[in-house]
């Protein structure tokens, strides 16, 4: 064969290489991500103002919300709309599992779903209640089965429940994670996984991405170290702790995860303003993440 026609050859396989590349569909982000409102402390419509100016597409928003607009859930679904923000999750509070408390709880966020659904949100999340004893198995089994008890109930008003992984909850440590999902059934109840939260546990919250990938429907993108004061840890801004913020993106990416990712703290760092800990978040999400606001 002729030189000619090897170059002819790769000079083609070159030209069918590019034009294969042209069709295929650019890898697109497929994670949605939004802010927390918790760093304002109660300030809902600031909270709404800052997240939308620094280009997040969700927010998450708290208790304080219902307490202004529990009853005109339009008037925030309208200042939702002008700021260009979805309603993503509401933070519906703590579910006691005390099965004296069962009814009241179950009406009192079946109630906060409503609200969600009429303010054009998303999802509404949870925390059981650590009890003030030695938890037990049975503690578990209740938890799961009160969660999905709940979830029925908020899917009835088109809001889908997810349950909040979280320090001091019966959930609080990887094993009793597990052992609350084990219980809970996942046609009714979802996970909000919280990275920070599951590391300061004692787990691994990039392999728990992979082992509860069915699981999730919202995340938390969060950050945790060691405290220099008496409290044992403290929430920080994204890559100022030891969770493996871009270990947990990747593995958001690797199984296909579209929910969405809020990113969240609990308290603007000394010398910053809630708007400037937003900002500084979004610079590592899009910078150090590689990920679209």
């Amino acid at each position: 064969m002729h030189i000619t026609e090897l170059s002819r050859r790769g000079f083609l396989t070159g030209v069918a290489a590019v034009g294969l590349g042209a069709i295929r569909p650019a890898a697109q982000q497929r994670m949605k991500i939004g802010y927390a409102a918790i760093t304002w402390g109660g300030d809902d419509e600031q909270a709404i103002e800052d997240v939308s100016s620094v280009g997040y597409k969700g927010i998450q928003l708290r208790a304080s919300a219902l307490t202004r607009w529990g009853g005109r859930p339009g008037a925030l679904r309208e200042l939702l709309q002008k700021h260009t923000l979805a309603f993503a999750v509401l933070s519906s509070g703590d579910l006691v599992i005390d099965p004296a408390a069962e009814r009241g709880q179950l009406a009192l966020h079946r109630q906060h779903a409503q609200f969600v659904h009429d303010a054009g949100g998303v999802f509404i999340q949870v925390i059981d209640q650590r009890p003030n004893r030695a938890v037990t198995s049975a503690d578990y089994t209740r938890a799961g089965r009160l969660l999905t008890l709940l979830g029925q109930q908020t899917e009835a008003v088109g809001v889908p429940l997810v349950y909040h992984n979280h320090m001091n909850s019966t959930g609080e440590k990887p094993e009793e994670l597990d052992a609350i999902l084990k219980a809970a059934d996942p046609k009714h109840v979802g996970l909000l996984f919280d990275i920070a939260h599951y590391q300061q546990g004692g787990g691994d919250p990039v392999q728990a991405i992979r082992r509860y990938r069915d699981w999730i429907k919202v995340v938390h993108l969060k950050d945790v170290k060691p405290a220099t004061n008496k409290q044992a840890y403290e929430f920080v801004e994204l890559g100022h702790g030891r969770v493996d913020v871009k270990g947990c993106a990747a593995a958001l990416r690797d199984i296909g995860f579209s929910g969405w990712a809020i990113v969240e703290l609990d308290r603007a760092e000394a010398g910053s303003t809630p708007k400037e800990c937003a900002l500084a978040n979004a610079n590592y999400v899009t910078k150090d993440l590689g990920l679209t606001l």
